[in-house]
């Protein structure tokens, strides 16, 4: 009663703003907002208005935003494309260590008068992320120098909705990937690009009988971005029971196409690994998952970030790149790259580490054979709400405000039922 009679008054002026609170759907229990660090009387102005709501992070900026703030000043554009040069003609020169050293200081007058360069990240699947990606890798890594580990992404916006998505108890149904596929095909943007990429992976190049591998991965990576994950990673993460279950999730793919060699022969895994590192994307994905699915005793995940949902996206990242994995047994979650450790000489050891990666990972293998749970609530409030953190950045002070009259609820016993 307390609660009714203080916050009626702020209740009711709530219909001036500029959408009407009933508006929002009601997030899940586990999604409603926590405010710690702040208490009632704080909200009606006992605290000073500077005080801050919610501690959010500050927003990590885009590297192609970070790139235009650049050039708009003629020294630091000159600075990043003598870098571009530099980096070129090092990668080809005889005397490629005297240029990197060059490249070394262009790049740290760059970062000097522009160090956001330095702390932007790139989202997948936007528009420009193969732009994004090329300036991220341009002043982090030059000729000569390896960082895979460091991942490219920006995963505030992703982990949330991720984590909602993997549940962590098992699942026996043994039609689950069947019923996963049929979700897919009554979603006509899943189907649809889905029946895109078996196309692409399935037609044979003219006058040969070879299918397009660049096609068939530029489609299923197309897939992957486009699609909302309660559908393709439902379909690649099924859980089975049974051969028949095994070989479906297995063929999700089109391996014929898309994992093995077009002469159906095995690279050397350095080797691959070497190719992926001269494609910006590619080796984006591959740092993505060494970040993502490292795998710790520490964690209840098994993951060292302790989150086995950014592990199974960076997982699918891969998929549509020289790197794409896939299960390698009809009756387990065991997945492998399609390369071997042949001809590696005193290399062996690092080739073997690189395969374990994959076949030995205890994060991926722990975030694989979780059961992917789709909530239904969860979906229709993302998909209507669009309650996201870009939204809570665009509407910080309304959407603040609308968080702390239900936190406040909450904590009166007033909240959602």
């Amino acid at each position: 009663m307390l609660a009714h009679n203080l916050l009626h008054p702020l209740l009711s002026a709530l219909p001036s703003l500029p959408f009407s609170i009933s508006a929002f759907p009601r997030p899940p229990p586990h999604m409603t907002f926590l405010v710690s660090d702040v208490n009632f009387f704080a909200f009606l102005g006992v605290l000073p208005s500077s005080a801050s709501i919610f501690n959010f992070p500050a927003p990590t900026i885009d590297c192609v935003e970070a790139h235009r703030v650049c050039s708009v000043e003629p020294t630091c554009e000159a600075l990043y494309r003598g870098l571009e040069l530099c980096a070129e003609d090092a990668a080809v020169s005889p005397q490629a260590e005297q240029l990197a050293s060059e490249c070394v200081e262009r790049r740290d007058a760059l970062l000097a008068k522009h160090p956001s360069l330095l702390t932007c990240k790139c989202q997948r699947g936007f528009r420009k992320e193969e732009l994004c990606l090329r300036i991220y890798w341009r002043v982090r890594l030059l000729p000569g120098e390896e960082e895979l580990e460091t991942s490219p992404y920006d995963d505030m916006l992703v982990d949330t909705h991720m984590a909602s998505l993997v549940a962590g108890k098992t699942h026996t149904d043994k039609h689950m990937c069947l019923k996963a596929a049929q979700d897919c095909g009554l979603y006509e943007k899943c189907g649809n690009l889905r029946s895109e990429y078996v196309l692409a992976c399935t037609k044979p190049m003219p006058g040969t009988n070879r299918c397009n591998q660049h096609k068939c991965h530029r489609s299923l990576r197309r897939f992957l971005e486009r699609v909302p994950e309660e559908y393709s990673l439902g379909v690649l993460f099924c859980r089975c029971t049974d051969t028949l279950c095994g070989e479906r999730r297995r063929k999700t793919i089109v391996p014929s196409c898309s994992y093995h060699d077009k002469e159906g022969l095995q690279l050397n895994c350095l080797h691959q690994q070497s190719f992926c590192r001269r494609d910006d994307l590619c080796r984006s994905r591959l740092a993505d998952f060494l970040n993502n699915c490292q795998p710790s005793h520490l964690t209840a995940s098994g993951c060292l970030k302790d989150s086995a949902g950014l592990c199974l996206r960076a997982y699918a990242g891969l998929i549509g790149t020289i790197m794409t994995p896939n299960y390698i047994s009809n009756s387990s979650a065991d997945v492998s790259l399609w390369c071997n450790c042949e001809g590696s000489g005193n290399q062996w050891q690092e080739c073997l580490k690189l395969q374990r990666i994959f076949t030995h990972n205890s994060c991926l293998r722990e975030s694989t054979v979780h059961t992917f749970h789709i909530h239904q609530l969860e979906r229709s409030w993302y998909k209507d709400a669009k309650f996201s953190v870009m939204f809570i950045t665009k509407n910080l002070d309304i959407v603040c405000l609308h968080s702390s009259l239900f936190s406040i609820l909450g904590a009166f016993g007033l909240g959602y039922n």
